[in-house]
This record gives C-alpha cells, sequence and structure tokens, in this order.
C-alpha cells in the first residue's frame, strides 16, 4: 500500500524571504502615490501614510512570527485564527481569503501584468474582442491574463522548489530594477529644485477630487478631523501595495525550521520592502511636481506631475524624466517582471491553506491531497479555475478593494489572537516572542480598527462589500456542517 504523501520542508531563509517580498511588491508602488497625491496634497503627509504603513506591517509581521513559532504548519494565518477563535471563525478566513482576498488579487494582478504587456505588443490590447455575445466578451487582454494564472499554476504543480526557484529569480530582478530606479531618480532628481519645492510647508494638506464622475477637479483644504478621515481612506492604497506578507505563512509546512525563518523572513521581507516604497516614493518627489494643473493638464509630465500622472502612473512618469521617452518601455518591462513574480508567490502560497482548511473537511476533500512533487496539485487548479473567472468576469478590481477591507479585519482577529493564546495558554513553548508585546500588537489593532471605522463613513459601499463577502461565508458553514449531519 502506497504511504501517504507528505508536504516537504525543503525552504530555506532566502526562499521564504523571497516569498515575502516578492508576493508584496506588484504593481502598487508605480501607481498609487498618484491618487494619494491627489488626496492629501502633501509631500510630508504622503511619505508620513508610507511610514505609517511600513511600520504597522512590521509590527503585524513581528506579532505573526510569534504564532508562526507556536504553529509551523501549512495554512499560517487560517491555523492561528483557529486555535485561538476556533473552525468558525478561521473558516470564514479561509472562505474570504478563496472568495476574494487571494483569487481577487491573482485576478488583479494578472489583468495587470496582460494592461503592461498590451503596450509593448498591442494586440493584446482591451480592445481586441475576440469573442461577444449579448452583453459578455472576452478580449485578448483578458485571455493573456489567464494565460498567465494556468502557467504559473502549472510551474507550482511541479513541486515547491519549482515555484521557489521561479519566485527567487523574479524577485531578484524587480528588487534590482526598482534599486536601480531609486538611486537613478534621487541623483537626477536632487540636482533640482524639484525635491525642495515639493516640500515647502510640506505639511499643509489639501484635496483635489471630483464630486462627480467627469465633473470638475475641486479643491479643499484639509485639517483637524476632516484630515484624519481622508488620511484614513487614502492610506489603503499604499496597505494595499504593502500586502500579501502573510502569505509565507501558508507554507509553513514546506519551510525548514519555520520556528526560526518564518519570523525571520517575516521581518526581512516586510523590512526590505518597506525601505524600497518609501525610497521609491521620495525618488519620485525629486523628480516630479507633487501638484499638477486639474484644470488643463499640460502635455509634459511636469505639468502634470504626480497628482495627474498619465493614467496614475507616476512611476512611468518618473522614469520618463531619468530616460525619457524610452521610459514608457522600461517601465511595461519592469511592471511585468514584478507582476509575474507577484502572482507566482501568491499563487504557490494560497494553495496551502485550502489544503489547511480541506484536512479540516472545510473545503473540497481532494484539495487535502498531494500529487507526485508532493504538492497540493488540486487545490492549486481550483485557485486557477476561480481566479480565471473573475478575470473573465471583469469584476476583479472591485473585489481586490472590497478584499484589502477584508484582509485589514483578519489581521485585527489574528492579532487579537495572539493576546487570547498569551492568557489561554501561557506555558506553550514560543520560539520567537513578538517584539514589543503587549504595547506594538495593542497599537496595531488601534490603528487599524481606527482605519476601518474610519472607511465605513468615507467609502461606505466598498467597505460594506468587504464585510458582506465575509458575511456570506456565515451560512455557508451551517449548510456544511448540517450536510455532514
Amino acid at each position: 500500500m502506497e504511504e501517504p504523501r507528505e508536504l516537504k520542508r525543503s525552504l530555506g531563509l532566502l526562499d521564504a524571504t523571497s516569498l515575502v517580498a516578492g508576493s508584496m511588491i506588484g504593481s502598487g508602488i508605480f501607481l498609487v502615490s498618484s491618487d494619494m497625491a491627489r488626496d492629501l496634497g502633501s509631500a510630508g503627509w504622503l511619505i508620513f501614510a508610507w511610514l505609517l504603513t511600513g511600520a504597522i506591517t512590521l509590527i503585524a509581521a513581528l506579532s505573526y512570527g510569534e504564532l508562526a513559532g507556536m504553529m509551523p504548519h501549512a495554512g499560517g494565518q487560517y491555523v492561528y485564527i483557529q486555535r485561538a477563535f476556533g473552525k468558525f471563525t478561521s473558516f470564514l478566513y479561509g472562505w474570504t481569503v478563496f472568495a476574494v482576498i487571494q483569487t481577487g488579487v491573482i485576478a488583479a494582478v494578472a489583468m495587470a501584468f496582460a494592461n503592461y504587456t498590451s503596450e509593448l505588443m498591442p494586440i493584446f490590447s482591451a480592445k481586441n474582442i475576440l469573442f461577444s455575445i449579448g452583453g459578455f466578451s472576452i478580449t485578448a487582454q483578458q485571455l493573456l491574463a489567464v494565460s498567465l494564472i494556468v502557467f504559473l499554476t502549472f510551474i507550482n504543480t511541479l513541486g515547491v522548489k519549482s515555484g521557489a526557484g521561479v519566485q527567487k529569480v523574479f524577485t531578484s530582478a524587480k528588487l534590482l530594477a526598482l534599486f536601480g530606479l531609486i538611486i537613478l531618480g534621487l541623483f537626477v532628481g536632487l540636482k533640482t529644485h524639484v525635491f525642495g519645492n515639493n516640500f515647502m510647508d510640506s505639511f499643509s494638506a489639501s484635496q483635489t477630487y471630483q464630486a462627480v464622475k467627469d465633473g470638475p477637479w475641486l479643491n479643499r483644504p484639509l485639517g483637524g478631523m476632516l484630515l484624519f478621515a481622508v488620511f484614513g481612506m487614502t492610506i489603503m492604497n499604499s496597505i494595499f501595495s504593502s500586502d500579501a506578507w502573510n502569505n509565507v505563512t501558508f507554507i509553513a509546512g514546506e519551510i525548514k525550521e519555520p520556528q526560526k525563518n518564518i519570523p525571520k523572513s517575516l521581518f526581512l521581507g516586510t523590512t526590505i520592502v518597506t525601505i524600497l516604497y518609501i525610497s521609491a516614493n521620495l525618488a519620485y518627489l525629486a523628480l516630479l511636481p507633487l501638484k499638477g494643473n486639474p484644470i488643463v493638464p499640460t502635455a509634459d509630465v511636469i505639468g502634470k506631475g504626480m497628482q495627474f500622472a498619465e493614467m496614475g502612473r507616476v512611476g512611468t512618469a518618473a522614469a520618463t524624466m531619468i530616460f525619457g521617452n524610452v521610459a514608457t518601455v522600461m517601465m511595461a518591462l519592469l511592471i511585468m517582471v514584478s507582476t509575474f513574480g507577484c502572482n507566482n508567490g501568491i499563487i504557490l502560497s494560497g494553495a496551502r491553506l485550502y489544503y489547511a482548511m480541506a484536512k479540516d473537511d472545510l473545503f473540497f476533500k481532494r484539495a487535502a491531497t498531494l500529487n507526485k512533487f508532493s504538492v497540493p496539485a488540486f487545490a492549486l487548479w481550483i485557485q486557477c479555475a476561480w481566479a480565471s473567472l473573475l478575470c473573465f468576469s471583469g469584476t476583479y478590481h472591485d473585489l481586490v478593494i472590497y478584499c484589502t477591507y477584508a484582509s485589514m479585519l483578519f489581521y485585527i482577529v489574528t492579532i487579537a489572537g495572539l493576546f487570547v493564546l498569551r492568557a489561554r495558554e501561557p506555558e506553550t513553548l514560543r520560539p520567537y516572542k513578538a517584539f514589543g508585546y503587549p504595547i506594538l500588537p495593542a497599537i496595531y489593532i488601534l490603528i487599524a480598527a481606527a482605519i476601518c471605522i474610519d472607511l465605513l463613513f468615507m467609502d461606505t459601499r466598498n467597505s460594506i462589500g468587504g464585510i458582506a463577502i465575509v458575511a456570506v461565508g456565515i451560512p455557508i458553514y451551517f449548510i456544511q456542517k448540517s450536510l455532514k449531519k
């Protein structure tokens, strides 16, 4: 009789750190600062938003390090929530990850890859409709995005080392490219007066916005509670760009010495990305005016500034100041490399969570089986199928906005679990203890909760959408339980 296959602990610290950093860096860092610049109108507040994002991400990562050391098993965050709060809460998390958090991001990142590919190869344009019936159509861009998801899923079914190898190559490439862009950006930009001008009166905040879609651009000064409200809303851009750092916990069952290597990789990966993200924004501010002309934006990148960069592509606008018109091609290639590596990491790790759920009889039973390469191939293909459907549905953009809110809610729940387990299991072995406990984890919960409450008022539709997707899991859980009985 064939012995049941088990996950193989074959990944080291470098692999784990590569997964953390590679999963975090997608296309967001090259785009979202434009929206944030319009919301805040202030270089000081923009940098503070990225600093705060980095700080709370690092606090969360260090808190997860303790939980990872206690529970070095496949499924990561799902396992931590279950131990602290039981199967019901962990199922809601797992359901939300499958429904939107993981698959929605896979779809969105794949579409970003396809979008930038179309700049080099127009055949993949969203305007190239291959099939249409009624109101439903399939474009060449969607087909390329789905092809990417299928290809990366196939690579990951060949073994965890296969997926991890791809991750290391593409993470190294985009880290070097982003580092080079930052160094050149600061070298070129600091020879001008742009940086100094951006930081004159750097904390005088104002919001440039449209009251109605395609309406005139309006401007209002920000201060007091209004500044707090807008800041809490726009910081979700940087938080989304820094998300997916927790994915390394999902593959804990395949990491060597996970009690040591997962906490270290969480710290190293989040620290590296935080430094790069803040540095990238400083480079943008050295190359481009923060403010642009909202009434009659001029044709060049200087006139548009960060606020009105073409299609929000502030990274491309900054690169144009260094390399000229060839920057469009260079940035398209960089973002293709970045999104390719990002999606590989998210695809690799997500399937391990569904594997853990299936072992608890909370997901398709077959997802608990491993193929001859000792990876959960069925879980990978189920994830692939749903993410592909989201690409064709066109709803991935909304789902990504919803899932960022849902992710924040579950980060709060997980870190609250740290307090629960400290009280309930004081004698449990903890190879690593959360830095700054209980103060820093409590600060994270307070800041994250404040942002979530703020978003309920400032972005009600999307916040309620995130909560609704989590809530859909409630009847599914009890229907599943009753069917088992």
